[in-house]
């Protein structure tokens, strides 16, 4: 990519794509094209077709995504399957008949099986039964990867997919009813500290563990892979994360002293935990020569610093 071409980052107001464009910004790029929900609807292929037609994109970051936690997955899982795959099947198309350079879709660390070895190696994609509680986002994300990958076949496209792992960071969904882990933990110890209450209670036992990725850090991976890397050079897909993991519980604890909250932590058994262990192997983006520069303790410092200055 040059600093003047035309780069379309879907999602731009997510965590993910509010990332890309803060770091592609950063870096001089200046010849951006977002659109909002309202501008542009991804499901809808007409919409998406003349889009392409019209602005010409000769670069795509593919972060647009209906995403959240266990809770939501469950309750919504036909939303969540038909809009991911009507977002990707539209974008990867279109791209590919108005000609795109080249295409980064986002993928998530859900789509491995629920038992797989760890860490997880980028081989292990289909090698097992999925996670009930995110089945239909993890089949959504799948069918991207794949559709990448034939189009590379069939049509000599330039579509590559990254895996990151959980993503915390600036812009990310903070309603306990639809948020991942880290961000519903960050507000319910912050508003158990600004109430005075006893204890915080966290979903399941604490024992699954989870790797997290600061999302300025996988904004950078994506650049890094987008400027320097084809399809071929990449193989299927990458992960992108930091290569260790920690169990909720341990999570809990730091948080609980980066707020200040002097109360008692309660596990409700009754909810599910999840897939026991998610964390990525790394090996091939750490080969292909960058790392993660984000410390997980200094990233949710950051992160409760600019969650305080958003609500007050």
């Amino acid at each position: 990519m040059n600093k003047n071409s035309r780069i379309f980052i879907a999602g731009h107001r997510g965590m993910a794509g509010s990332a890309i464009k803060r770091k592609l910004e950063s870096r001089g790029y200046t010849n951006l094209v977002y659109r909002t929900r309202g501008e542009l609807d991804l499901t809808n292929q007409q919409a998406v077709n003349e889009f392409f037609r019209s602005q010409r994109p000769e670069y795509v970051f593919l972060a647009a995504a209906k995403v959240g936690g266990i809770m939501a997955n469950s309750t919504y899982p036909a939303e969540f399957i038909y809009e991911n795959l009507m977002i990707e099947a539209n974008v990867i198309h279109a791209a590919y008949v108005n000609g795109v350079k080249k295409l980064l879709f986002l993928g998530s660390s859900c789509i491995y099986p629920r038992l797989a070895p760890q860490p997880l190696k980028e081989e292990y994609l289909l090698t097992g039964e999925l996670e009930v509680t995110n089945e239909a986002y993890a089949i959504a994300k799948i069918a991207g990867i794949r559709m990448c990958k034939h189009y590379n076949q069939q049509y000599e496209t330039n579509f590559i997919s990254v895996m990151p792992t959980n993503l915390y960071g600036p812009n990310d969904n903070y309603d306990l009813k639809t948020s991942h882990v880290m961000a519903a933990l960050i507000r319910k110890f912050h508003e158990a500290k600004k109430n005075n209450e006893p204890e915080v209670t966290v979903w399941g036992t604490g024992n699954p563990r989870r790797e997290f990725l600061h999302v300025d850090d996988m904004a950078d991976a994506c650049i890094f892979l987008m400027e320097k890397y084809t399809f071929s050079d990449i193989g299927e897909f990458v992960n992108i994360g930091i290569g260790e993991d920690l169990t909720i519980r341990e999570l809990a604890d730091l948080i609980k002293d980066i707020v200040g909250y002097d109360g008692k932590i309660v596990y409700d058994h009754s909810k599910p935990d999840g897939t026991p262990q998610k964390l990525l192997d790394v090996t091939k983006l750490h080969r292909l020569g960058w790392k993660a520069g984000i410390q997980l303790k200094d990233g949710i410092e950051m992160v409760y610093r600019e969650y305080i200055h958003k609500i007050y």
